[in-house]
C-alpha cells in the first residue's frame, strides 16, 4: 500500500529535482522515488560482477559461512 511522506527541500534542490522531472516528462514524486530506490540498490546490494567475484573466492566463502554459523550460535562479539 503506498505511503505519503513529507520531504523538506531547499529551493535550489527543489528546482534541480523539478527540472529533471520536467525533462524526463514525469511527476516529481516519481523522480524522487526512482532516484532513492536506485541509490539504495547501488549502495546496499552487490551487482552481478561483484557477486561473481564473491562466488569465485573460495576462501571468502569459507569465512562467510563460518561467520554465519557463529552468528546463528550467538558466538563472538557483535560490533555495531
Amino acid at each position: 500500500m503506498p505511503r505519503t511522506i513529507t520531504l523538506r527541500l531547499d529551493d535550489a534542490t527543489y528546482q534541480m529535482f523539478h527540472a529533471f522531472a520536467l525533462a524526463d516528462n514525469r511527476p516529481l514524486s516519481n523522480l524522487i522515488e526512482t532516484a532513492a530506490k536506485k541509490h539504495l540498490e547501488e549502495c546496499f546490494f552487490a551487482d552481478e560482477a561483484e557477486m561473481s567475484a564473491i562466488r569465485g573466492d573460495k576462501q571468502l566463502l569459507k569465512k562467510l559461512k563460518k561467520g554465519s554459523r557463529s552468528a546463528k550460535a550467538r558466538r563472538g562479539k557483535f560490533v555495531g
